[in-house]
């Protein structure tokens, strides 16, 4: 009896020892969840820290490459706001579209237009201008690929040309994207046609660029060229304003002076030379050491510069016969 007291006593007390130790257990058993959970939590809350870090290396690049990239043909024009037309080389009609890019090269040769949001004709360049060449090419007689050119406000005026920023020699058509009206004193006989003289004599040019100026955004009359571009890699830039040459000379009045007679000059006593780099200063109005045909035009000299003209060595003869705006 005691012995069977005894063994129901020993047999209760192993139970509840065990069950004692499945407490424990089931005790522990949460904290090391928790403790597997919260290194988890830091495992992903490094990774969610280091992410943005990682992300943050291509957003510092992203302004530099979202730079928009020039795509004009020369001197970084960025021509992608332009619309590119397709407008016939002897279209005369004298609109133009607004913020326009058009082709206005006679046959194959690529020479680009383009307008302003005012429908201004305000660029014209080329990678090369290709003379005209009347053995290949369908021409008049008077060098002409059309019969007339277009009719741009402002070419009704009996002082104004149609002129061409491209001339026909040099391989322009004759459409309103490649017409301004122009002086037409300076147009056949000022700086226009020397500029187009020289080209010519050159059998063409590189990197031309043409960028034309206007006074106000209703006219269709420039009233500033400057015109750029390489001869044997020398740059040359020709600048001048939509003006007759003859009449500005007439109406300087301040300086006096002809091809061989340099400009006149105060408190230099007549025994005395007179320093030609003290006179050159007053015709070089931009101080860059040469003398521009405008420039000297502009102080009085009569064109052309002769090579025993004081003046002529701070000029350009691009032909080197000794005549300087002949």
């Amino acid at each position: 009896m005691n012995k069977r007291v005894i063994s129901v006593v020993a047999t209760v007390v192993l139970l509840s020892f065990l069950a004692g130790c499945g407490t424990i257990t089931e005790q522990a058993s949460p904290k090391k969840v928790q403790s597997q959970t919260s290194a988890a939590a830091k495992t992903v809350k490094t990774n969610d820290t280091e992410k943005p870090k990682s992300d943050s290396e291509p957003t510092k690049a992203a302004p530099a490459s979202s730079t928009p990239k020039a795509t004009g043909t020369a001197g970084g024009f960025d021509d992608s706001k332009y619309t590119l037309l397709k407008v016939d080389g002897g279209d005369i009609s004298g609109y133009r579209q607004p913020n326009a890019k058009v082709d206005v090269g006679f046959g194959g040769r690529e020479y680009w237009a383009y307008t302003n949001d005012f429908g201004q004709l305000i660029r014209v360049e080329a990678k090369k201008i290709t003379l005209q060449n009347p053995n290949t090419e369908h021409v008049s007689s008077s060098g002409r690929y059309y019969s007339d050119e277009a009719n741009v406000p402002g070419t009704e005026s009996p002082t104004l040309d149609e002129g061409h920023v491209i001339a026909d020699s040099l391989g322009g058509v004759s459409n309103t994207y490649n017409i301004t009206p122009q002086d037409n004193i300076l147009n056949r006989h000022g700086d226009q046609s020397y500029m187009e003289k020289v080209i010519r004599d050159a059998g063409g040019c590189t990197d031309f660029v043409a960028v034309i100026q206007y006074p106000n955004t209703q006219t269709q009359i420039p009233n500033h060229y400057k015109f750029t571009y390489k001869i044997q890699g020398r740059t040359i830039t020709d600048e001048f304003d939509n003006v007759n040459p003859d009449e500005v000379n007439k109406n300087l009045g301040k300086t006096t002076g002809t091809s061989s007679t340099p400009p006149k000059t105060n408190n230099v006593p007549v025994n005395e030379p007179v320093s030609s780099i003290e006179v050159v200063s007053k015709v070089d109005t931009n101080h860059n050491g040469s003398v521009t045909i405008s420039e000297a035009k502009a102080a009085g000299f009569k064109m052309p510069i002769t090579r025993d003209s004081w003046l002529y060595k701070y000029m350009d003869d691009r032909d080197g016969d000794g005549l300087v705006g002949e």
